[in-house]
């Protein structure tokens, strides 16, 4: 009945922004000790976007001081235990100033022409940009006054450049002339350097359309770089761009010490979030008839939605499904065996690609995701689980709230739902590295939530940390639990026409919603079903055995089909001769019914109803039945009648805001319980199995012992009492366990109100701090009438004095209410608990309480109110290149930044009312 022992990979760690690089050795050595003090395992090193007036202390990134720095901060993280990452670029994506233009990122433009048999095209081929220029910092830029190539331009910090497309004409890369009779003649070659095409119209057919494409540079540029950072994006579709791009890292390594260092990161794909698309590369239609075995230039009406319906949608998805290749062969794996050759660690946001995100996500080490809806993280956690990797990390609050509205409470509640994803490895977004003597608030983000030093909450964001800790020292160890593998059906959506050439993939949103995969994934969730998103490429590795279906080294009962219409014949036949060796298929609805693309269409979809027809269907109830070998195939409409079929495991109670995960190890089960509600709950909870012994862990307080079991149908029932967005961890054993019970807390009286006569004394914090002040009752400092309390933020000690209750009672539970943001409980000098919310109680044992008790509460409250104040004041503290400070919320926008002058005092304190409980 022991927590584990924790390692710095249990700890959260935290994206650590170096502003222009503007670091020095001392304050490296600050910043580092303050993290390690609040409990943080390590740090992904991130250059990013510079300060203004510090410009004299901006470092080139990867330059030799800049290398000084980074070996300087490896060993005082070595020595102070923190983990270090670092990201392969300054902001995302990847790319920089040595990124050439035959490296960049490309786009493929079009243009049709019309001829009548026997005439000759009179103007002339070519596509003339206009020009364009794209700032972070939406500030206008002069297109004309920018120098060509980008890199000539020594203020690019101060342009912030997003995208660039310099005016002029773009080269052809292929003219094609179709008539209306099918004939089809590549023309490239007749046209000259100026454009004109030297070519007459053939008298077979009425007419022609010629179909022009010109390659340009896409211009996407690196997002926030850091100096010596900005450039173009690189090309993910290139080999040669990527091994090109990592030459630069191996020159600025070599003869560096970096053995400490634990990986490199990459930011998510977001090349796309600009105008127009990156989705060429210079050798692609050879790539193309490589993979799919005919000539795309045969095929681009069809590719550009002009054919009939069916071979717009096949050639469209073999477009698409090259892309993906690309992606994953030319940059994901050539990145992978880069790293690795170096004994590096992979950590990769693959989000947001053109591709299967499951399977950039089984490449790399360490999956990350980011966001704030559970689905969302299923698809990095899924990958982990399928291609068996032990870690899956998040960025983690990056956008709760506005900026500096969110409090440790808010972002626990964030975090919560990550655990719940599959989640194990969390890193905050984030911590900027901040001068010790900078004038507060000192250097931020542009993004909302601030895990500062300067924070009031930070002198009690251990609590937080030691939360996090405990949860993922389970949440590390063992295995997935889960029983169902859903297949992502990302070929339909690849089928899809009617939008732009490339899709990009993050999660349910835009595109999935509406379907049978994210009703079926929605649903197993409300049911407390585990499962994981498989992909294509992941089923041809599945295997069964011993009555399961195997796959990363996890198990599975079953595969369900989420009413995709098309699926590749291999993957069909996989599925054929894994139901023949024993395993369950589930197919919600209907089996798909055809292939996808135009490749060898005859062929395969031949292959895929021969495959088909072995399974004979027959009526049982609400499901059609198909046995075939050791196993079988099911459909239905019904949802819940697959999960039967299937002999599915629910985890559920009568509460559905409570949701369960569930891992295993050799001795028994491990399950994370939480609460997503603002009510307590309190109840039994169904799970499978029928162990002899269940210990519950309170990760937030750190209690422990032998939880209330009691035998059920199918199963067994554990109560469990929880406030508010609380958690529970429960193991399980088969074997009697003898120890402590876990102390469930039980009123044994009435509460006893501590709501008079209280003392306020501000601590520390600014602008200034205010005078103590006697309450007759509770309430936030921000309503008294007392000078400086409404701009304060900071700490602020409430103390009062009470007699030990005449209850016999062992223990009492002290309930604070309301409290803004987060208290540190101390009664009679001692600490006892630091309270982080949503709740805010703990349990004060009767064997602490004297006569008379002396009880202070130390409240620290939000940034908010001091930012309010300085922009009020039009006090400077906005000193950021590129995007400043970025308002999530239009409302709180003036002169195209954040500005908070508007806001009223938010209340802070101790709200109350205070209780104090007896337990039985």
């Amino acid at each position: 009945m022991a927590w584990p022992k924790t390692t710095r990979e249990n700890k959260p760690w935290t994206r650590w922004w170096w502003e222009g690089s503007a670091v020095n050795e001392k304050d490296l050595t600050w910043n580092l000790e303050q993290y390690q003090q609040a409990g943080l395992g390590g740090v992904e090193l991130t250059p990013i976007y510079g300060v203004e007036g510090q410009e004299k202390n901006f470092v080139s990134f990867l330059s030799p001081r800049w290398m000084e720095l980074f070996r300087y901060t490896l060993k005082e993280s070595k020595r102070l235990g923190l983990g270090v990452d670092l990201a392969n670029a300054t902001g995302w994506p990847f790319g920089g100033p040595w990124v050439i233009d035959a490296d960049a990122s490309k786009t493929m433009e079009y243009k049709t022409y019309s001829l009548k048999a026997g005439a000759q095209l009179k103007e002339p081929v070519q596509f003339i940009r206009k020009g364009l220029v794209r700032t972070a910092n939406n500030k206008e830029a002069d297109l004309a006054l920018i120098k060509k190539p980008v890199s000539a331009n020594t203020n690019l910090q101060e342009l912030a450049l997003d995208q660039i497309q310099y005016p002029g004409p773009i080269p052809l890369i292929s003219l094609m002339a179709y008539s209306n009779n099918g004939r089809i003649v590549d023309i490239t070659d007749k046209v000259s350097a100026g454009g004109k095409l030297n070519w007459v119209a053939p008298a077979e057919g009425e007419s022609w359309t010629l179909y022009a494409l010109f390659e340009g540079l896409h211009g996407k540029m690196v997002e926030r770089a850091a100096p010596g950072g900005e450039g173009y994006a690189i090309d993910h579709f290139s080999k040669k761009a990527a091994t090109d791009y990592f030459k630069k890292f191996d020159k600025a390594f070599k003869g560096a010490d970096i053995s400490y260092l634990r990986g490199f990161f990459n930011d998510s794909y977001e090349v796309d979030d600009a105008r127009g698309q990156a989705n060429w590369t210079d050798d692609f239609f050879a790539e193309f008839k490589n993979k799919k075995g005919y000539d795309l230039r045969t095929q681009l009406p069809a590719l550009f939605g002009k054919d009939s319906e069916d071979k717009n949608k096949r050639v469209l998805y073999d477009y698409r499904s090259v892309i993906d290749q690309l992606l994953l062969d030319n940059f994901t794996k050539v990145w992978k065996q880069w790293g690795n050759g170096r004994g590096k660690l992979l950590r990769n946001q693959s989000h947001g690609s053109p591709a299967n995100t499951l399977d950039l996500y089984s490449v790399v080490d360490i999956p990350e995701t980011e966001g704030t809806e559970l689905l969302r993280f299923k698809f990095a956690t899924s990958a982990a689980h399928v291609s068996g990797k032990k870690l899956v990390s998040s960025e983690s609050a990056t956008w709760l709230n506005e900026h500096f509205l969110s409090s440790l409470g808010d972002v626990k509640k964030a975090i919560d739902l990550y655990f719940l994803g599959g989640v194990n490895h969390i890193f905050y977004h984030g911590t900027a590295y901040s001068p010790k003597d900078a004038a507060w608030p000192g250097w931020l983000f542009y993004a909302a939530v601030h895990f500062q030093p300067v924070n009031p909450q930070w002198q009690h964001f251990h609590a937080l940390n030691e939360y996090i800790t405990r949860v993922q020292s389970f949440l590390q160890k063992g295995q997935p639990d889960n029983d169902v593998l859903l297949y992502y059906p990302i070929i339909d959506r690849y089928s899809e026409t009617g939008g732009p050439l490339l899709q990009h993939f993050d999660g349910m949103e835009r595109n999935f919603e509406h379907t049978g995969f994210e009703y079926a994934a929605n649903k197993m969730t409300e049911r407390g079903v585990g499962f994981d998103f498989f992909s294509d490429r992941q089923l041809a590795q599945f295997d069964y055995k011993n009555g399961a279906i195997i796959t990363g080294g996890n198990q599975y009962k079953a595969i369900l089909l989420p009413a995709n219409k098309l699926i590749d014949d291999l993957s069909f036949s996989k599925l054929i001769n894994l139901a023949k060796s024993g395993a369950t298929i589930l197919a919600y609805k209907a089996l798909p019914a055809d292939v996808p693309g135009m490749a060898q269409l005859d062929a395969r979809r031949k292959r895929l109803q021969a495959a088909a027809a072995q399974l004979k269907f027959i009526k049982e109830g609400s499901l059609q039945k198909a046995v075939i070998g050791a196993g079988a195939f099911y459909i239905s409409d019904d949802l819940d009648a697959l999960m039967k079929a299937g002999h599915i495991r629910e985890a559920s109670g009568s509460d559905k805001d409570i949701f369960v995960l569930r891992r295993k190890q050799a001795d028994g089960k491990t399950y994370f319980i939480n609460n997503r509600s603002d009510h307590p709950v309190e109840e039994w909870i169904h799970f499978d199995g029928h162990p002899k012994a269940a210990v519950l862990f309170d990760a937030m307080t750190g209690e422990k012992g032998l939880g209330m079991i009691r035998a059920a149908a199918n199963g067994f029932e554990l109560r469990v009492q929880l406030q508010p967005y609380a958690s529970v961890i429960v193991q399980t054993a088969a074997a009697l366990k003898t120890g402590a019970a876990f102390p469930y807390k039980n009123a044994g009286g009435p509460a006893i109100a501590l709501n008079k006569d209280w003392k306020l004394s501000f601590i520390e914090g600014g602008p200034s701090l205010p005078g103590a002040v006697n309450l007759k009752t509770l309430q936030p400092w921000t309503e008294l009438k007392e000078a400086g309390v409404q701009a304060f933020s900071g700490i602020a000690s409430y103390t009062t004095r009470f007699k030990k209750p005449g209850k016999n009672a062992r223990n009492y539970l002290l309930d604070l209410g309301k409290v803004a943001a987060t208290a540190e409980v101390v009664l009679n000098g001692k600490s006892i608990a630091t309270l982080i919310g949503p709740s805010f109680t703990t349990v004060l044992p009767a064997a602490l309480l004297k006569t008379e008790n002396a009880l202070e509460i130390k409240v620290a409250n939000l940034m908010a109110n001091r930012i309010s104040y300085m922009d009020k004041n039009n006090m400077p503290w906005k000193i950021f290149y590129n995007v400043n400070i970025a308002a999530r919320k239009k409302e709180n926008v003036k002169n195209g930044i954040f500005d908070a002058s508007g806001w009223s005092p938010l209340p802070s304190g101790l709200l109350g009312p205070v209780t104090l409980t007896p337990l039985k």
